[in-house]
């Protein structure tokens, strides 16, 4: 099937199985293969090229045959208009923050993001370019308002955050963003665009770190940035062909393999999270747990509506125990993993202990330490087993 007939008229399964896939011309193989070369043949005349651009095939590091494959796939996915594929999440982070912000500017970020957005904005941008920042409650739409000022030219979001699990409402964020003239940048990692697709809430870029969900298998690394073709230029010629971080083609390669089976394995993540949040619920030895998909979450309601597709597979959850409790919790775990990242196949648990130094952001719940825990493919009843002769084999009781 051509890719080019592929558009948003056709399912998600659809998309997700077509999408940037096409007959191989030279072998007649079904599958794109695997194009390992950083050079390709030039014209006749090459004295016209521009030598950092990514419309033609050059080198690379300007764009690769398996990116642009996945480029269009991701694109499908998202109902966006153009992508951008770079080398890591954190790539593709640091490139919107480096095409779109300098000295003088002003961002407002999620006071619950990845620690490397929170690197890149609380002190490396305002150390080496200048650049002001501010740390809201993104969750509080009058906290936004509040962050802008009239130099702010990005607002950035997480949602669902890294690590609380806070929602913030893509729509009214925008809206506050473009008033003011600024763009709004959306990390949309912890949802996928199976359960959530922020351009068309009004995001002008989604951010995805590849190496999570989209690729699902924990065995290859990569982002991607989507949005309107002119600004996905921009991070083209500034982040990936000018400070080089472009993926790598077996990467491009394993992330389009990977991302063929996200709808299947998103509905399983989704229905795995859902019911291990309402089974710690009831559990005398827990504190408290966080997950979009339960009521009691405070802003379930805009989970509900901009997430259509589920509420996603991470949660967060703390324990009636002191540190060490947390840590042998964990060490009796016979299938859950100790171990970073989420989306992978397995199910993975890290224990965020009182000693982050954004605890003070995270509001009292979450004080004391807590888990985030990113729910596998492996059985429901398996994972929830685990975690029971878990709190009894660590004498929490």
């Amino acid at each position: 099937m051509n890719p080019k007939n592929i558009d948003a008229a056709f399912g998600f399964l659809t998309r997700a199985v077509h999408g940037g896939n096409e007959t191989d011309t030279e072998t007649g193989a079904i599958r794109r293969p695997i194009t390992m070369a950083n050079s390709y043949e030039l014209p006749y005349d090459p004295s016209g090229i521009n030598w950092s651009g990514s419309d033609a095939s050059i080198y690379t590091r300007n764009g690769g045959a398996n990116q642009r494959y996945l480029q269009e796939k991701l694109a499908l996915l998202h109902n966006a208009p153009d992508c951008v594929v770079l080398a890591s999440g954190v790539a593709a982070l640091a490139g919107v923050f480096f095409t779109f912000l300098k000295s003088g500017d002003h961002v407002v970020m999620s006071d619950s993001t990845y620690i490397a957005a929170y690197r890149l904005i609380n002190e490396l941008f305002p150390e080496k370019f200048g650049v002001e920042k501010t740390l809201a409650d993104s969750a509080d739409i009058e906290a936004v308002k509040a962050a802008v000022k009239p130099n702010t030219k990005l607002v950035h979001i997480e949602t669902p955050s890294n690590p609380t699990i806070k929602i913030s409402d893509i729509e009214a964020i925008a809206e506050i963003a473009h008033a003011n003239g600024a763009l709004l940048s959306a990390d949309n990692t912890f949802a996928s665009p199976y359960n959530q697709r922020p351009f068309e809430f009004g995001a002008d870029l989604t951010i995805e770190s590849l190496t999570k969900y989209i690729n699902g298998h924990g065995d290859a690394m990569g982002g991607a940035v989507l949005g309107e073709k002119a600004l996905i230029d921009r991070i083209r010629g500034q982040a990936m062909v000018n400070l080089g971080g472009a993926i790598s083609p077996f990467n491009a390669w394993l992330i389009m393999r990977g991302a063929v089976t996200l709808p299947l394995r998103m509905r399983q993540h989704n229905e795995s999270a859902q019911k291990i949040a309402e089974f710690l619920q009831t559990l005398p030895q827990v504190r408290f747990v966080a997950y979009p998909g339960l009521p009691e979450h405070k802003n379930h309601g805009i989970a509900a509506r901009q997430m259509q597709g589920g509420f996603g597979g991470v949660l967060a959850f703390g324990l009636n125990t002191d540190h060490d409790g947390h840590n042998r919790f964990v060490d009796r775990l016979r299938i859950i993993t100790n171990a970073v990242s989420l989306g992978h196949d397995e199910s993975l648990i890290v224990f965020l202990g009182e000693n982050d130094e954004r605890q003070y952001l995270y509001g009292d719940a979450f004080h004391g330490g807590f888990f985030r825990l990113s729910a596998g493919l492996e059985d429901t009843d398996d994972l929830i087993y685990d975690m029971e002769q878990a709190l009894k084999s660590a004498g929490i009781v």
